[in-house]
């Protein structure tokens, strides 16, 4: 009986239409409480459920006899203590009309990279506001997000309306002031609603309490909201492969769930960034082939041509097929406690395509409550930039107001795989179309064999003092004498030159070590053995100058001197300016030293002189066969 009851249940809701919504704004302005009473409103709880809510409202201080729908939907023990929702929850419901997915976002301003996420799929946004507070912030930052994610559809849900006696010059003028920030962001469909998500009035009748409001209830905007199905499967074809499906030989598919457009058998097709073309044979899924196929849908394509695709490739429809570029203008949201510091490589996620990408430079910082542009160097958290970005290789994109699944992104810290920041792509910049690569015919090989060895970058880190320029300089000496091509990079005598406008915060930290890299890695492919004696504190840097030459051509080498002999030593003074606050952002005192995790080689100069340092160096080289 059970089973059939489920059975009737679904197929009464196999045919609705489905509208994701989210809910967002400031803490405490009701978002938990207000889904709490649409799933109460649409019958979706069972018995047990309704008495933990009772009990739980009893426990939790509501007062009165009301029920405190929100501890429904916090449903992290966090929050139900803290009082405040810290992840996304998602909740389905139905009505006799449609079937919705609601996210509820967290309001936060910590949490305001959840927020982010659960935008990202959404038709519609309801955006709380607490009559008694008006416009905050946050409102203004999340309301600048849904601008930047492309959410049409807008609810701004004037809330707690009974605290404030159903005040309509209250909700007015909430609604005056609300207008002239949409203007400057271009939000033009909204809808002002009164309401009290607590008493129910406006969520799915009207009630007593404003009778001056006309407008539609909550729900009745919900059921009749359009969503914007039509406007992805009009938009160019674009499958982002995830899969290469060969089960046997003769059997070679491309597996993708379809971000926009449609596509036929015998529709021609383009591959990204390749740019290979071929004609679409099959349509191919669980249940059979298919005539066609739309956006939203999961399907495997076969292909007229034998053409080489992979995972992160995205097919698209010959006559409009998706650009490609490794460098764009894009707007950033940092999600992360450690700020964005530009030159820094980040994994980049871009529909199924993965690469490395660097934050060029800065453009501005966008200000949510004045909308003004100002100058940054770093990104803190829950800052919103418009940045130059750069890629390791050409990725298949779209502008993200065109597509929306080939030009959204995530950056993701390379060292600890945390999601550290989302963006959405603009435009390619020209430089990306303009440059290419000028071949060469006297290339890497060929200079290292008029030299007879073997190129390599030896990159000696440790904090200041610690012995890393004179071993370095001892093992340059030994692999001269040996008739080694060498040169010493150092980090003093790169200041002097190169890198002479750079200072010593983060920032310019990575920066330093960026260049250096690139200058290693010019070296390494004119042949020569490299050596590089920096500080280069952090792990994320040394990464990015190792990927910048083959892997069995980078050596790290950890000259390890604990940091009280390092500053007994001080033969620069650098310790004793440092002590005395003279010297701001000085690695080991008021600045961070990530220390290597797997170095090549761990020298201990405590148990070591110089001189035996350095044979063990030249020792590793001909375990290496980096010199006979």
């Amino acid at each position: 009986m059970i089973s059939e009851n489920i059975e009737s249940y679904l197929k009464e809701h196999e045919h609705k239409g489905l509208l994701r919504f989210i809910t967002c704004g400031s803490v405490d302005d009701g978002k938990s409480t207000l889904i709490g009473r649409l799933l109460f409103e649409s019958k979706l709880l069972f018995e047990d459920q309704l008495a933990a809510i009772e009990a739980d409202s009893k426990k939790y201080g509501t007062q009165g006899s009301e029920m405190d729908f929100a501890l429904l939907v916090d449903g992290l023990a966090a929050e139900r203590e803290q009082g405040i929702t810290i992840d996304v929850a998602y909740r389905f419901f139905s009505t006799d009309k449609r079937k919705f997915i609601v996210a509820d976002t967290p309001g936060h301003e910590q949490y305001t990279r959840n927020m982010v996420t659960g935008a990202s799929t959404a038709d519609a946004a309801i955006l709380m506001v607490d009559a008694r507070y008006g416009i905050l912030t946050q409102t203004r930052r999340h309301s600048f997000l849904m601008s930047l994610i492309g959410i049409r559809h807008l609810v701004v849900a004037i809330n707690k309306m009974d605290l404030v006696d159903y005040a309509r010059e209250r909700f007015e003028a909430i609604v005056e002031e609300y207008r002239e920030f949409a203007r400057q962001l271009g939000l033009t469909d909204i809808t002002f609603i009164p309401m009290s998500a607590l008493k129910g009035d406006n969520v799915i009748e009207h009630g007593h309490h404003m009778p001056w409001y006309h407008g539609p209830t909550l729900m009745a905007y919900l059921e009749t909201v359009a969503v914007d199905d039509q406007r992805h499967q009009q938009a160019p074809f674009r499958l982002p492969v995830q899969w290469v499906n060969r089960p046997d030989l003769d059997f070679r598919g491309f597996a993708g769930h379809i971000a926009s457009g449609r596509v036929r058998p015998g529709d021609a097709i383009r591959v990204q960034p390749s740019g290979k073309a071929s004609t679409v044979s099959r349509i191919y899924t669980f249940d059979g082939d298919l005539d066609e196929a739309v956006a939203g849908q999961s399907v495997t394509l076969l292909l007229d041509d034998e053409i080489d695709i992979s995972r992160g490739d995205v097919i698209s429809g010959a006559d409009s097929p998706a650009q490609t570029a490794d460098q764009f203008e894009t707007t950033l949201v940092w999600m992360h406690e450690q700020p964005l510091l530009p030159g820094r490589p980040y994994q980049m996620k871009l529909g199924t395509q993965t690469v490395t990408a660097t934050v060029s430079d800065i453009k501005y910082q966008i200000n949510v409550n004045t909308l003004e542009h100002a100058a940054a160097k770093q990104l803190e958290l829950n800052g919103i930039a418009v940045c130059t970005l750069s890629l390791s290789r050409p990725v298949a994109f779209d502008p993200y107001r065109e597509v929306p699944d080939t030009g959204g992104f995530i950056l993701i810290d390379r060292m600890t795989h945390n999601t550290v920041g989302a963006g959405m792509l603009h435009f390619a910049l020209r430089r990306s179309q303009n440059i290419h690569r000028q071949p060469v015919d006297v290339d890497k090989p060929a200079r290292a064999l008029a030299k007879g060895q073997k190129p390599a970058v030896l990159w000696f880190t440790g904090l200041s003092g610690a012995g890393k320029s004179t071993i370095a300089n001892l093992v340059e000496k030994k692999l001269h004498a040996g008739g080694r091509h060498t040169y010493l990079l150092d980090g003093d005598n790169v200041r002097h030159g190169l890198n002479r406008d750079l200072g010593f915060t983060n920032a310019d930290r990575v920066e330093n070590i960026r260049r250096v890299g690139e200058v290693a890695r010019l070296m390494v492919d004119a042949g020569l053995i490299v050596l590089t004696a920096f500080i280069s504190p952090f792990r994320s840097e040394r990464q990015m100058a190792s990927d910048l030459v083959e892997a069995d051509e980078f050596l790290e080498i950890f000259i390890d001197t604990p940091l009280d002999v390092a500053e007994d030593r001080d033969p620069k003074g650098l310790y004793r300016k440092a002590r005395r606050g003279e010297l701001k952002n000085f690695t080991g005192i008021d600045s961070a030293y990530e220390a290597p995790e797997a170095p090549d080689l761990h020298i201990r100069t405590t148990e070591m002189s110089s001189d035996e340092a350095a044979e063990t160096i030249i020792e590793l080289l001909r375990e290496r066969r980096l010199i006979d």
